[in-house]
């Protein structure tokens, strides 16, 4: 089961301001596919077999610093 992380979109943008989409990445910032909601994102990662991980703070999301994700 591979690892996936939801982000909010667009990127880089402070806590507050609107969310446009979400996008399931894996691990190498790869677009696995995009939602209108964080929730159908997740559920289509876990029905594709995945280990989804969303971020704690929007705009800490490095993959590689685990204290940035928490499984979803």
């Amino acid at each position: 089961m591979a690892n996936v992380y939801i982000e909010a979109r667009p990127k880089g943008r402070p806590e507050g301001t609107p969310i446009e989409d979400f996008v399931v990445e894996d691990h190498k910032d790869h677009a696995l596919a995009t939602f209108k909601t964080q929730h159908e994102a997740i559920e289509w990662a876990k029905k594709e077999g995945h280990s989804p991980h969303v971020a704690r703070v929007r705009h800490l999301n490095k993959k590689a610093e685990p204290g940035h994700w928490r499984k979803a």
